[in-house]
C-alpha cells in the first residue's frame, strides 16, 4: 500500500504544479530527462522537459484566476512495483485534458518520465 500512497503523492504534486504553474513542483515530479507527446494536430508532437517547464511559468495559472482546482485520476496501471502509467483528467481554465502519465520509482521517488496529453474538450 505504501507503494500506492507514494504514487498517490506524486500525481498530487502534479496537479497542484499544473494549477499554480509552479516550475519548483514540477521539478520535484518530472524526470529532468522526461519528455511531452501529443498529436491532436495529427503531427506527432515532442516537448522536452525543458520547454515545457518555460511554457508552464510563462501561463497565468488557473490558481492565481481563481478556478478551483479539477482533476482526477482515472486509471492506475502498475507495470511492476517500480513503475506504473496513470491516466488522468485535469482542467486549466477552460482547456480539459486528458493526459497518459509514465512513472518509474527511484532512489528519489516517483518520477514521470514521460506525458501524452490529448485536449479532450474546451469549456464554453
Amino acid at each position: 500500500m505504501a507503494q500506492l500512497d507514494g504514487l498517490t503523492t506524486a500525481i498530487e504534486t502534479y496537479f497542484a504544479a499544473m494549477h499554480e504553474c509552479d516550475v519548483a513542483k514540477l521539478d520535484t515530479v518530472f524526470h529532468p530527462q522526461s519528455s511531452l507527446f501529443d498529436a491532436d494536430n495529427g503531427e506527432v508532437f515532442v516537448e522536452p522537459i525543458e520547454s515545457f517547464r518555460a511554457d508552464v511559468a510563462g501561463r497565468t495559472s488557473p490558481h492565481s484566476a481563481g478556478q478551483a482546482l479539477e482533476a482526477e485520476i482515472l486509471m492506475i496501471d502498475f507495470l511492476s512495483p517500480l513503475s506504473a502509467t496513470v491516466k488522468i483528467r485535469i482542467r486549466a481554465h477552460q482547456n480539459v485534458f486528458l493526459d497518459h502519465l509514465g512513472f518509474v520509482k527511484g532512489s528519489t521517488g516517483w518520477k514521470i518520465v514521460s506525458k501524452t496529453w490529448h485536449l479532450e474538450r474546451i469549456l464554453q
